[in-house]
């Protein structure tokens, strides 16, 4: 089946794009989720107004993604959450908490669509998250989680 992309997806492409799926992986996964769109001839516009948004919205240069990766990486991001007694907490760290946290310490201010958490957080204690900053460019971020 063929899509379009309206948001970025890991390991399919960025918003914008005409990619081919199974037709269940669309179904079920993609469109539910609002991240793409059926393909037809009359959505043609649309590809080129979410190119357009894209392009707004994007880090343009791989020089610019450097930069704010150098920010990132500088940050000192340290997370208040309730947890219980075993250091468990109380939900899980979502990517919005993050790119609050990441924005109150000081940092660049991050979509939370490009921050890739590798499997939820839900202990206190030091964890690492990648922010997709460019197709090529890649940000690693030491967050520490303590209780509230």
């Amino acid at each position: 089946m063929k899509i379009i992309l309206t948001n970025e997806v890991s390991g399919l492409g960025a918003a914008g794009d005409v990619v081919e799926v199974r037709d269940g992986y669309a179904r079920n996964y993609l469109v539910p989720r609002g991240v793409a769109i059926r393909w037809t001839k009359g959505r043609e516009k649309d590809v080129e107004q979410i190119r357009r948004a894209r392009k707004i919205h994007e880090i343009a240069t791989i020089e610019q993604a450097n930069e704010v990766k150098a920010r990132l990486e500088g940050v000192n991001v340290r997370l208040k959450v309730r947890a219980g007694d075993q250091g468990r907490l109380f939900g899980s760290v979502t990517p919005a908490d993050i790119a609050a946290a990441v924005k109150e310490a000081g940092g660049p201010e991050i979509d939370k669509r490009r921050i890739e958490v590798g499997s939820p957080i839900k202990t206190l204690g030091a964890h690492q998250i990648s922010v997709r900053l460019h197709a090529e460019v890649l940000a690693k971020v030491d967050v520490d989680v303590v209780a509230a």
